[in-house]
């Protein structure tokens, strides 16, 4: 699929499994910090929406005004963090590279790249509208 080309009907209609859909305040800066720090690559980039791919996975990012009629834009907190107790786990992400670029763009590091029992490298890094984006690597 061309994700720089195809148009919303037959981008959703191509749509299956699970998708993973982030609401989030400004998506071109959202982008911007998805391909600086986890090297994703963002598609068809406006103000209201993006389709951004992480290997061969795709998801969506759509601003708030994009819900206007969506009842979970209600429950939205007012003050972040959004993703409160949600974690994005990127399986295929250096944590460390990761930390070293989101600390020179200045996001918060909520846990440095660290070694854990259950077998992975992983670090936690909040973007700012409070996802918890989880780059992780088998441990050397």
């Amino acid at each position: 699929m061309d994700y720089d080309k195809i148009d919303a009907d037959g981008f959703g209609r191509a749509l299956r499994g699970i998708g993973l859909n982030l609401l989030v305040r400004d998506v071109v800066a959202e982008c911007a910090f998805l391909e600086a720090v986890f090297d994703m690559a963002a598609h068809q980039v406006t103000a209201d929406f993006a389709i951004v791919t992480y290997g061969d996975q795709v998801f969506q990012l759509h601003s708030d005004g994009t819900y206007h009629s969506n009842p979970l834009l209600g429950l939205l907190p007012e003050s972040p963090p959004r993703g409160a107790g949600m974690e994005i786990r990127l399986y295929d992400t250096d944590p460390d590279a990761a930390v070293g670029r989101a600390e020179a763009l200045g996001a918060m590091v909520l846990q440095q790249a660290t070694d854990k029992p259950h077998g992975l490298r992983e670090a936690y890094i909040l973007c700012e509208n409070g996802y918890a984006w989880v780059p992780s690597r088998p441990k050397d």
